[in-house]
């Protein structure tokens, strides 16, 4: 019997295997072309939490992005472009009063099931799930109608398309209903029928994306979710435009060359191999989440750097103190700034740019930015500034200006660490004249009256042999001897930031009042009499920017408290950052 029922354990486990390394053959991602250069897709179905907390964020940002698009399509109307102008408005009118929710289900969108945008090439497709195709053709209709005009109809191996030429751009929007799957793409309006099969899903690529399994292996390696996992592919994106031969960069160049009435440009051999040389330094770039529901939001965006770039910074271990401690001020922000490595780091990269110049005419104006980098980097190194390890900035309150205030009201202490705090001190005192003196011991010093009654309030500084702080508000002085003492970085680290949810509502607030003076100020200038050309467009463009610090003002009632910090580790840069919310 035993054999008997090893055979039969052995039936069963291989049905198993193969039930689960079964991936669904029409997925998204089962049509990018594994060599995609750039990707942004759900690996899984999106989980209760991850979709809710989606819509709760799109909820919040909808009014305000309804209202730029329509500022947008008023815009285009100055401009113009008519078509342009209603299609963009009749798109607003898809969102606008609605919940992000019931917009999908009107647009019969399934973004949960699943979802992809990638390259064939340069050209963006974008492969979204269905939950109603009749919806997503009635929004289709819509569109239509808004534009004024039928989109042409076509067929590509069998598979029914519309599409539509972009102005005088000499690109088409393609669009089709292909399966359970909505697909947009932006092709050369000439394409010929190989492209748009492959961009229809007609043709499948030789290789996928899902059967690569490069984006999952990223995920599994970076502790990203299996939702909106994103990659830019440097590798192969520089020399696909360096090369100047991609069908839709080509169609670009062309149709500008038309405009400016100059020749097309024909790019050297030197570009792509230019282009293989920046991107052998930069590889890649990648993003995702690490935590999303209703009340957080983490991510993650990595920066893949050439081994030397790392390992210039993933062992070093920065004097800053309080850059080894979780930020947790109302505004408090380690900034990592050691001069003598980067100076070191970037000397070195400037003298390799010069040994061996770049020709290629898209790159050639990086020879003169690494020439003056270099000479910045020897400027650098003049006492005290060639000292300069870090700082650390400490708000624990601030108001805005108000009335005739020239300067916002606020309290905290600013913390410069230094290799020498004996030479920057004596520095400050010829700049501040009067007879300041500090120790070395830690002990908080009255600032000089001059400086405090500029700054209104009383003021301290510190001194120990790794740095000076200095405090600004009543009470700041207790707290100096803590900023002294924090904790280093640890290997890597290059910043930390933490800002409260009040901190971040008082400074959208500013911002916001300050967007809504400068766009009344340019509308006034537009109406006047004689204004330039160019006048409406600018006010157009400080009216968006008035009505999208409104919506970050909405946003911003949410928001609990925001973190972040900066490392660098053995494969490249990391970048993190926390959202939670109410």
């Amino acid at each position: 019997m035993r054999p008997t029922k090893r055979l039969i354990a052995l039936g069963v486990a291989s049905v198993l295997l193969a039930a689960c390394g079964h991936k669904d053959k029409d997925a998204p991602l089962a049509f990018a072309p594994a060599d995609t250069p750039y990707v942004l897709a759900n690996l899984d179905k999106l989980e209760d939490d991850a979709y809710e907390a989606l819509l709760a964020q799109a909820n919040s940002e909808l009014p305000g992005e309804v209202a730029q698009m329509k500022s947008l399509a008023d815009d285009l109307e100055t401009k113009g472009n008519a078509e342009g102008a209603r299609l963009l408005k009749a798109f607003a009118a898809e969102f606008d009063g609605k919940t992000a929710e019931a917009a999908l289900k009107n647009m019969g969108l399934d973004i949960k099931t699943g979802s992809a945008i990638y390259g064939i090439g340069l050209s963006p497709v974008a492969r979204v799930a269905l939950a109603d195709p009749a919806a997503w053709e009635g929004f289709v209709g819509r569109l239509e109608t808004a534009y004024g005009k039928k989109l042409e109809s076509a067929d590509a191996g069998g598979q029914a398309y519309r599409h539509v030429t972009l102005s005088d751009s000499g690109l088409q929007l393609v669009i089709a209903t292909v399966g359970k799957q909505a697909v947009v793409s932006l092709l050369p309006a000439d394409a010929a029928q190989p492209a748009i099969r492959q961009a229809l899903g007609v043709d499948r690529p030789e290789k996928n994306l899902q059967e690569d399994g490069r984006l999952a292996d990223l995920a599994k390696d970076k502790g990203y979710k299996d939702y909106a996992v994103g990659q830019v592919d440097l590798v192969r994106l520089l020399p696909l435009v360096a090369a100047g031969k991609d069908p839709l960069f080509s169609t670009f160049l062309k149709h500008q060359s038309a405009k400016t009435g100059e020749p097309v440009p024909v790019p050297p051999p030197s570009c792509v191999t230019e282009a293989n040389r920046i991107a052998a330094r930069v590889p890649s770039l990648s993003f995702g989440y690490t935590r999303l529901d209703l009340h957080h939001q983490e991510q993650r965006v990595d920066v893949a750097l050439a081994d030397d770039i790392a390992k210039a910074f993933s062992g070093l271990k920065v004097e800053l103190p309080g850059l080894g401690n979780d930020a947790s001020g109302p505004f408090d922000v380690s900034l990592a700034l050691p001069v003598e490595q980067l100076r070191a780091f970037f000397t070195a990269q400037s003298d390799a740019v010069a040994a061996k110049p770049f020709e290629c005419p898209a790159f050639v104006g990086m020879n003169d930015s690494f020439a003056k980098l270099g000479s910045t980097m020897q400027q650098a190194a003049i006492p005290p500034f060639g000292d300069i390890r870090g700082v650390r900035i400490v708000l624990d309150s601030f108001k805005p200006a108000v009335g005739g205030q020239q300067m916002p009201t606020f309290t905290g202490r600013v913390l410069l660490a230094t290799r020498n705090p004996s030479g920057l001190l004596a520095m400050g005192q010829a700049m501040l004249g009067g007879d300041f003196k500090l120790a070395g011991d830690g002990k908080p010093a009255p600032l000089p009256q001059n400086i405090t009654t500029m700054l209104g309030m009383p003021g301290w500084a510190a001194m120990n042999g790794q740095a000076i702080v200095v405090g600004v508000g009543e009470g700041e002085d207790a707290k100096l001897d803590e900023m002294l003492m924090g904790a280093m970085g640890d290997a890597g680290r290059l910043n930390r930031l933490h800002l409260s949810g009040d901190m971040y509502r008082a400074w959208i607030d500013v911002m916001a009042d300050k967007a809504q003076a400068y766009a009344k100020s340019m509308n006034e200038a537009a109406g006047a009499e004689g204004a330039p050309d160019d006048q409406a467009a600018q006010a157009a463009s400080a009216e968006r920017s008035k009505k999208q610090f409104e919506a970050m003002k909405a946003q911003a009632a949410r928001v609990v408290q925001i973190s972040g910090e900066v490392h660098v580790e053995d494969k490249g840069l990391v970048v993190s950052g926390a959202a939670e919310y109410k």
